[in-house]
């Protein structure tokens, strides 16, 4: 699984495959063996290159052994209405970058948003992502509720 994702305002890239997991960030990377061990709701135990880390999602948010990050994660194959690329003009489909359910639609059509204003939040892979407005304007079409199962690349808000 390859993911490219927003980290407090920084740009990296994951990539886990068979017990390995690799971070980019700020042209540096990290890359060593890994488990995960859920220990309920939102809350994991997560093991990095022998060390133990006690994970927590919540609203668009993950705590690591108690220090919060902002995280989205986006599928580097889907990319529109994402990133900081997203400010052209005319509408704009804000789509899911994978499977998931939507948590909660934060927006209704007519409503006015700014640039990196939350709009819908789905959960996926049992972490929630808030999925936000890649510019300023009008929301014109919602296209789901509230815990509406969405596929990858689905339409979620249409932004004008």
């Amino acid at each position: 699984m390859k993911l490219d994702a927003n980290v407090d305002g920084h740009a990296a890239k994951f990539q886990a495959d068979n017990g390995r997991l690799r971070y980019e960030r700020d042209g540096e990377a990290i890359e060593r063996e890994y488990s995960i061990a859920s220990l309920g709701a939102q809350s994991y135990s997560v093991l990095i290159g022998g060390r133990s880390y006690s994970v927590v999602s919540a609203n668009g948010a993950i705590r690591v052994n108690g220090r919060a990050f902002s995280v989205e994660l986006f599928d580097p194959r889907e990319r529109r209405g994402h990133g900081p690329g997203g400010t052209g003009e005319g509408r704009q489909d804000i789509v899911t970058p994978m499977p998931g359910k939507i948590v909660r639609v934060l927006v209704a059509v007519g409503d006015a948003v700014d640039a990196g204003q939350g709009l819908v939040v789905v959960e996926a892979m049992k972490m929630q992502n808030e999925m936000k407005s890649p510019k300023a304007g009008k929301v014109v079409e919602v296209k789901t509720r509230p815990d509406a199962t969405v596929a990858a690349g689905e339409v979620l808000v249409v932004i004008e």
